[in-house]
C-alpha cells in the first residue's frame, strides 16, 4: 500500500531534490529558515495519504519567527496575532456558517486530523523573505505529491486552489473524479476579488456528504 513515508523516500533519492538537500543544509546552517527542520513534512506525518478529503494548497511559509509549523496557512496556538489570509479564511468560514465561532488562534491542526491536507507550494523560507525558496526544487516536489495523489487515491477530493500561485497545479489534478474550487487569494490585497462569498467551505461539505464520506467540522 502507497504511503507517505514511500512517497517521501522516493522523491528524495530523485536528482532534484538531493540538490536541493545540499542548499537547504547550508540554508539552516548560516540563516534562520522556517519552519524548523523537523517540521518540514508535518502536513504529511498528520494527514495520511489514505485518508484525504481536502488539499488546500498555499503559498510558502510564513515568514515570521515562530508562525509557520509546516501546515500550510496554519499558525502555532500560542501566536495571538492571526495573518490577515486566516482572519479572512475564518471571516468567510462565519459567512456560510453563520454559527462558526471564530477561534482566537490560527492553529489549523483539527483541519489536518480530519483529512486536510494543508499544503504549500514551497516548504522552506528565509526569515522575512517571502519567496525566497522558490526555484529551490520544491515546486517539482509538490507537483509531484498531487500526481501521486490523483493517480493512487481513489476517493474523491477536493482540492480548493486560492489565488494564482495554487492554481499552477491544476493541471495536474483529474477533474473528472475530483472537484476542483478556485477563487483569489484570501489576502488583505485580493480578498474581496473572488474569495468572499466563494462559499468554498459550503461546497466542499456537499461534495464529501455526495460521495459518502464525512463532512469536514471547519
Amino acid at each position: 500500500m502507497i504511503n507517505w513515508k514511500k512517497i517521501i523516500e522516493n522523491e528524495k533519492k530523485k536528482k532534484y531534490f538531493i540538490k536541493m538537500k545540499y542548499f537547504l543544509k547550508k540554508e539552516y546552517k548560516y540563516k534562520k529558515i522556517y519552519p524548523q527542520k523537523k517540521n518540514i513534512f508535518e502536513a504529511f506525518k498528520i494527514t495520511k495519504f489514505k485518508n484525504i478529503k481536502v488539499v488546500i494548497i498555499g503559498q510558502d511559509p510564513y515568514c515570521n519567527k515562530n508562525q509557520s509549523h509546516g501546515l500550510a496557512f496554519s499558525l502555532l496556538p500560542n501566536i495571538k496575532k492571526i495573518t490577515s489570509s486566516l482572519i479572512n479564511i475564518y471571516k468567510e468560514i462565519k459567512n456560510e456558517y453563520p454559527k462558526f465561532k471564530i477561534p482566537k488562534n490560527g492553529y489549523l491542526l483539527n483541519w489536518a486530523k480530519q483529512g486536510i491536507l494543508l499544503l504549500n507550494s514551497i516548504l522552506t523560507v528565509e526569515n522575512k523573505k517571502i519567496l525566497s525558496h522558490k526555484n529551490i526544487g520544491w515546486e517539482i516536489f509538490t507537483d509531484n505529491i498531487i500526481r501521486y495523489i490523483n493517480k493512487y487515491n481513489n476517493n474523491n477530493i477536493v482540492f480548493l486552489l486560492w489565488g494564482k500561485f495554487a492554481q499552477k497545479k491544476k493541471r495536474l489534478i483529474n477533474k473528472n473524479k475530483n472537484l476542483i474550487l478556485t477563487s483569489s487569494h484570501p489576502s488583505k490585497f485580493s480578498f474581496k476579488k473572488g474569495f468572499w462569498n466563494c462559499n468554498h467551505f459550503k461546497k466542499t461539505n456537499i461534495f464529501l456528504i455526495k460521495n459518502k464520506r464525512k463532512p469536514i467540522l471547519w
